[in-house]
């Protein structure tokens, strides 16, 4: 077997583990979550939940992957040989999969919003445009496979060429645009509404729903308990620092959901638009605002709008690549195959699942699971189940199947990093107690929901 890849240094590691982070959960799902549950409040409980119970799961993730070199599967036939925890490997392998295969077709959509963008523009009726893409069978799967062909390119290439590179570039990038954006929604006549609903909170919009809501996002943005963190820190050197990695790819992730709340909302309330307009908040509010705009400067229109799905395309591909990334290392690691052909049999499998998603809006519209339809069921399979599910597990095994001195060894650096043992009592704390009992609540409450 070839010799495993390693990041470059602690600062690749945070970039690309950032990048996993920062996707469509901060552009696409969290303006319109806040819309949807109160602004600033439901801002406040996500903040809170980040901190106090994302980056321990995180850290937890982080702590197995860099510990044992190895991938999901891997790592848990390391640290617990013979064991069901096994299954969990499994489960990590599998779960990252299913959200690619629906994930890039909404990342597909951002390509074709792209072309429009650069083209002819939206038009004056953006109404229906959303609806009346969305069911056609060809255009977008065309996108969907376009989408996973990028984000299969950069895997194949490998962890420093391919992922690391890739994300030293766009996250810079993606940091430049979503300002630029957020400039000049700014400017907009009427904006000012815009960010006293992100800053003012309103206590009673507090509900239990709220809550819960919050933390589901602080999950779905960190990309947690489906494999992906675990396997980006298998790729750490023994030298680098776990804590203060995990607390700069929460902050990158907190402060890029803030800028794409500060980009979006304003130019919601300067058109007049509902800020909890849902899911349809990015794909058919904003080209009707954009539309809005180019009534009074076609080009200026015209270069926003392209700069904004540009940056829905560069976010959606830092995710998608470390998805797949969990799938090809097993198959490189445990099966045996080349990077290549690893890379190759994911792109077939996500393809595959991901046009029976696709199609579910137009063809397939009428098949449903459980009440769902394709692409709905996976979604909710994945976030409201196996990632709370998966994150469970890892921080019971941390927490409760490795032993305490082995934890603080990988969390102090064997003891070199004096701040982080000071600060193991706390997160330790939350990892064995906290964490456990508010991950298992979630999970009922998404269970009976």
């Amino acid at each position: 077997m070839a010799k495993r890849e390693h990041f470059g240094s602690g600062a690749a590691a945070v970039m690309a583990m950032a990048g996993s982070a920062i996707g469509l959960g901060n552009i696409w799902r969290f303006p319109y979550m806040v819309g949807q549950n109160g602004g600033a409040a439901f801002i406040i409980i996500y903040l809170l939940a980040a901190f106090l119970l994302s980056l321990p799961i995180l850290l937890c993730e982080s702590i197995i992957g860099r510990s044992t070199h190895a991938g999901t599967f891997g790592a848990m036939e390391q640290l617990a040989p013979g064991t069901r925890w096994k299954w969990l490997g499994l489960m990590t392998v599998i779960s990252p999969l299913i959200i690619l295969s629906f994930y890039s077709v909404v990342g597909g959509w951002s390509i074709e919003y792209l072309i429009k963008a650069s083209g002819s523009g939206f038009g004056e009726d953006v109404s229906s445009l959303f609806g009346e893409f969305i069911i056609k069978p060809w255009a977008p799967l065309l996108c969907h496979t376009l989408f996973l062909l990028l984000t299969v390119a950069v895997v194949s290439a490998g962890v420093k060429s391919g992922i690391e590179r890739f994300n030293r570039i766009s996250l810079p990038v993606l940091f430049v645009l979503i300002v630029v954006i957020m400039v000049y929604s700014l400017t907009l006549p009427g904006s000012a509404a815009g960010v006293r609903y992100l800053l003012e909170p309103d206590f009673s919009k507090i509900t239990p729903s709220v809550v819960a809501s919050a933390m589901g996002q602080s999950f779905f943005s960190l990309s947690l308990g489906v494999g992906t963190i675990l396997t980006y820190s298998s790729y750490m050197k023994k030298e680098e620092n776990l804590f203060t990695s995990g607390l700069g790819t929460a902050a990158f992730d907190l402060l890029f959901a803030l800028l794409a709340g500060f980009a979006i909302m304003p130019a919601v309330f300067a058109t007049g638009v509902e800020p909890g307009a849902g899911p349809g908040l990015i794909f058919e509010t904003l080209p009707y605002i954009f539309s809005h705009m180019s009534a009074a400067s076609p080009w200026l229109s015209r270069t926003v709008s392209v700069l904004f799905f540009l940056t829905i395309v560069i976010a959606a591909l830092t995710s998608s690549i470390s998805m797949c990334e969990v799938g090809v290392a097993y198959l490189v690691e445990e099966r045996g195959m080349s990077r290549r052909k690893a890379s190759l049999l994911v792109f077939a499998a996500t393809w595959t699942l991901g046009a029976f998603c696709s199609l579910s809006f137009g063809p397939l519209s009428g098949v449903k699971l459980l009440g769902n339809t394709i692409f709905d069921f996976c979604d909710r399979l994945t976030s409201d189940y196996l990632m709370t599910f998966g994150s469970l597990l890892f921080v019971l095994f941390v927490g409760w199947k490795m032993k305490r001195e082995t934890v603080r060894d990988e969390f102090t650096g064997g003891g070199t990093l004096r701040a982080n043992g000071r600060a193991f009592g706390f997160v330790y704390f939350l990892i064995r107690y906290v964490a456990p009992l508010v991950i298992l609540t979630i999970f009922v409450t998404n269970l009976v929901a």
